[in-house]
């Protein structure tokens, strides 16, 4: 893994995914679950699929971020 260029996932963006495409819930559902509006859910979301997507096309690895790291 040391070899491979790395993109973190944040855990807002994590959760996004989880609550969107695993739990299937609307966008309406996911933002009030945490606690942002459906535009900001929205963007989350589609950060972190543009993230997994990149690491698929380009052969990255996806590391979750140290919350420590945010700061």
């Amino acid at each position: 893994m040391n070899r491979l260029s790395q993109l973190e996932i944040l855990p807002e963006e994590f959760e996004a995914l989880r609550l969107a495409d695993q739990l299937k819930m609307s966008q309406l559902e996911a933002a009030t679950e945490m606690g942002v509006s459906r535009q900001t859910f929205g963007n989350i979301v589609s950060q972190a699929r543009f993230k997994i997507a990149t690491c698929l096309v380009e052969g990255k690895a996806l590391v979750f971020a140290d919350e420590e790291s945010e700061l």
